[in-house]
């Protein structure tokens, strides 16, 4: 296994090489304006960091940031709250050419204080980079959204309770193509989460990979892949979205699996649709969006066993629909009020979570 993994890293790390020319130059056919977005690793990183060839880099740092304010109400229970999402804070920039940092902490996550990422990404040719630090794997298409990208003011069960999974390593990240443009990222990680560096040390291997196409007509297609092991047995995920964008239509939807080695939990099954559809606003409001969203799961293990070597259900099987509005005060996902409502369907003996019940939300969005 040691040995195939400095394989693929040597055969990884050709890549770049290979696409060299004679003359020198490297191949330029991928260039940024036909690179697909990547909405998390690569969000909000100054262009300058992804095209070393410039002639001039700009050196001053880059602070963004993101608010969400919320108010909940569940009907069935009569219970309200208020809540602060999400309260980040961002510095990304170039030290060099070709030399890119980023390092992004929220300050408010539910209440709590993390630090979400901190990395350097070295870029020696237009279509390739190198990334090294605590960041969101490559995995999925919902997760990868950052907090004011979102569609809806909380996240599907694929982003948040099956393949959330922020981590520290390594990736390369390498595009190409014109006519179809493909985005590839792969890389190793600790497994060892966002807390527990310091004395962290593993033989067991984990990666994600995962690849983006530019297909005509206005579709793009994601694949990826996942292996952790964050107890006792390996975990190995597989994840397909398709996702269509056509003037004021957006429609998409993205299949996860889930498996346990040794048969130690069921496989997980997670799905994702949603459409939204966009009216230009000239008053007040930019646009408003209206959204209409289907996601399920099945019963879900993070991992964790228990003391008696179990691995526990964590998250009940569950099925829900929502429906909503966005409306935009100015560019959109610049400052946003997401109307939601958010109705819940559990199997039979399953028992919901405290927050995972049917609720009424307005969350009130700004990005600056």
């Amino acid at each position: 296994m040691k040995n195939l993994t400095i394989l693929l890293w040597a055969i990884a790390l050709m890549i770049p090489v290979a696409a060299v020319a004679e003359d020198g130059k490297t191949d330029a056919s991928a260039t940024d304006a036909t690179r697909p977005l990547a909405d998390a690793v690569m969000a909000d990183m100054p262009a300058e960091a992804a095209s070393p060839a410039a002639e001039e880099v700009d050196l001053t740092p880059k602070i963004h940031g993101t608010i969400r304010g919320k108010f909940e109400y569940q009907p069935d229970e009569d219970e309200f709250r208020f809540q602060v999402r999400s309260a980040r804070v961002s510095f990304d920039g170039n030290v060099a050419k070709g030399a890119a940092y980023k390092a992004e902490i929220d300050l408010s996550d539910e209440g709590n204080i993390k630090m979400l990422d901190a990395y350097v990404r070295l870029t020696p040719y237009d279509n390739f980079d190198f990334t090294i630090g605590q960041m969101r794997v490559p995995f999925t298409t919902d997760a990868h959204r950052s907090p004011h990208k979102q569609y809806f003011a909380n996240r599907s069960f694929i982003a948040k309770q099956v393949g959330n999974v922020r981590d520290v390593g390594a990736t390369l990240g390498y595009s190409f193509g014109k006519k179809l443009p493909v985005t590839i990222q792969a890389g190793l990680f600790n497994g060892s989460g966002l807390t527990e560096q310091k004395n962290y040390w593993t033989s067991s291997i984990n990666y994600s990979a995962k690849a983006e196409i530019g297909l005509p007509a206005g579709f793009t297609a994601q694949l990826s892949v996942q292996k952790t092991h964050p107890d006792i047995v390996d975990i190995h995920m597989y994840d397909a979205s398709l996702t269509f964008k056509s003037g004021r239509w957006m429609i998409e939807a993205e299949y996860l699996s889930k498996n346990y080695e040794n048969d130690a939990f069921d496989s997980v099954n997670a799905f994702d649709s949603f459409i939204c559809y966009d009216i230009p606003l000239k008053k007040v409001f930019s646009k408003i969006s209206l959204l209409a969203r289907y996601d399920m799961m099945d019963d879900h293990s993070d991992g964790e066993a228990d003391e008696d070597g179990i691995l526990p259900i964590d998250d009940y099987a569950r099925k829900r629909v929502t429906g909503g509005v966005t409306l935009s005060i100015a560019k959109p996902f610049v400052a946003d009020i997401r109307i939601n409502y958010e109705d819940y369907f559990y199997r039979d003996n399953g028992i919901p979570a405290t927050s995972e019940k049917d609720k009424f939300v307005i969350e009130l969005m700004v990005r600056f």
